[in-house]
């Protein structure tokens, strides 16, 4: 659909020259790793080109606001988001639906419609999944340098708190994705 190329190549481009070094887990890495579990999504699902396309557009845009700082990122990308949809002559209708994908990730995540249901999974997909101690690390180190938790033991306390407050919303998630997040939240309770 119109200007996705552009798009993704722009976005991509700002992410990877723009973003702060410290954002060792919201840096281009993650919002690839969105990206490619939302096209899983779209492999499995039969959705219409339009739906594949907000899709695409939501994963590769939702973290953008952090190119401005963290506080209040989601509202920040998903305005940056429709500048740049808008320049690109993208309609309203779709600008609108992109915002709504990037604000539904929002945490505590309030998906509206199965296609924010299916971007708030892939946005947290790792936490059932066996990299998740290896990302959930580069979230630590994140965190600890923004000075939003100072030991390890608040992240164990942040991460089980975090595990137990969260839930999957697609039906393939709730099948293959939470039982191992299950299985991690049990390790930290148990370590």
């Amino acid at each position: 659909m119109k200007g996705y190329l552009k798009l993704r190549r722009t976005v991509l481009y700002k992410l990877k020259s723009d973003l702060p070094s410290y954002l060792s887990y919201h840096g281009l890495d993650h919002t690839l790793d969105v990206l490619n579990v939302c096209e899983q999504y779209i492999r499995r699902l039969k959705l219409s080109e339009e739906q594949r396309y907000l899709l695409r557009v939501g994963a590769i845009v939702h973290d953008m606001g952090f190119l401005k700082g963290p506080a209040n990122h989601e509202e920040v990308g998903s305005a940056m988001a429709a500048d740049i949809m808008r320049d690109l002559g993208i309609n309203e209708k779709l600008i609108q639906e992109v915002k709504g994908l990037v604000m539904a990730t929002k945490i505590p995540q309030t998906p509206l419609n199965p296609l924010q249901m299916i971007i708030c999974d892939a946005d947290l997909d790792y936490l059932g999944r066996s990299d998740y101690p290896e990302i959930s690390q580069k979230l630590f180190e994140e965190l600890k340098y923004m000075k939003v938790i100072e030991t390890e033991e608040q992240w164990k306390n942040l991460q089980i708190n975090f595990l137990k407050a969260h839930h999957f919303h697609t039906p393939f998630a709730v099948k293959n994705r939470e039982p191992k997040k299950q299985v991690w939240l049990n390790k930290l309770l148990n370590s």
